[in-house]
């Protein structure tokens, strides 16, 4: 045993002893540096398409796509998305072939790993189709604001994988596209809104009639650029069990919001000036 160990040290130092260090050391060296220069020309060109790609779309605000017209910043970020995927990929090929991969024997001989990734990119596969009929239908757009499956936002991206919600509470929510089946978009048309004030059996009717319809009539001189006609006085009501004074606003698109919470304000001062208490 410990002949046979010794043979094979003497061995082992004689293949040692005949190896080219200096041009291992090259050959290493070489690679090495190529490699670099194959990662500052792929950041190169990423950074010179993301370039180009961010200058032409910034010309319009829309384009035309089968038949319809959508948001340049949808296709904008579809586009930096395939491009960045097809960067990388073809950067990793690069990579693998400098170091001496087979690549093509290893595509070839690997039967079994091809079915365990064609089976985990059906996923992958699902998501781009769901996005490309998402862009298709015309579903959304980025800045659309948007409730995906219960997910309130505005999207602030479309990508070949997922969809970008951003809450009002600041959080992102990254949605599969695959995972996308109700969508629910509040900015294609003009919105209505119900501005509930809470009153008491006795209260002043009338007065709060008069009150309320003046202030439509000074916010329709203010902002009559925001709201699609004079709001609705709809008088009291029953609603959720409770006696509410109800006005209805049609508003522009993007700007329901705002418009229900100047209105209401206003209608607040009014009747505090007026000295009239609300239900509480």
């Amino acid at each position: 045993m410990n002949t046979q160990i010794t043979q094979y040290s003497q061995h082992l130092q004689r293949r040692l002893a005949h190896l080219n260090w200096d041009h291992i050391g090259d050959n290493l060296l070489q690679r090495f540096s190529t490699i670099i220069l194959a990662t500052v020309i792929f950041a190169v060109i990423l950074w010179l398409g993301k370039w180009l790609i961010n200058s032409f779309f910034k010309r319009t605000s829309k384009i035309e796509f089968m038949g319809g017209f959508h948001r340049a910043a949808t296709f904008r970020a579809l586009t930096l998305n395939i491009f960045r995927y097809t960067t990388y990929f073809c950067y990793l090929y690069a990579i693998l072939s400098l170091i001496g991969v087979p690549i093509g024997t290893l595509i070839a001989g690997a039967g079994i790993l091809s079915i365990a990734v064609g089976l985990g990119a059906q996923s992958f596969v699902s998501d781009v189709v769901n996005g490309f009929f998402i862009l298709l239908e015309q579903q959304f757009d980025v800045g659309d604001e948007v409730d995906l499956d219960n997910i309130h936002g505005k999207v602030v991206g479309i990508g070949m994988r997922t969809t970008r919600v951003l809450s009002s509470d600041g959080t992102v929510t990254f949605i599969p596209n695959r995972t996308i089946t109700v969508v629910k978009n509040f900015s294609r048309h003009d919105h209505s809104t119900n501005i509930d004030l809470q009153i008491t059996a006795d209260a002043p009717i009338e007065q709060i009639n008069q009150l309320v319809a003046q202030e439509n009539d000074q916010f329709m001189d203010e902002h009559a650029n925001l709201i699609d006609g004079k709001p609705t006085i709809v008088g009291p009501i029953s609603a959720n069990g409770q006696l509410v004074f109800r006005v209805v606003v049609t508003s522009k698109k993007d700007s329901s919001a705002n418009i229900h919470a100047m209105l209401l304000s206003r209608y607040l001062k009014a009747l505090s000036e007026a000295k009239i208490e609300l239900a509480k």
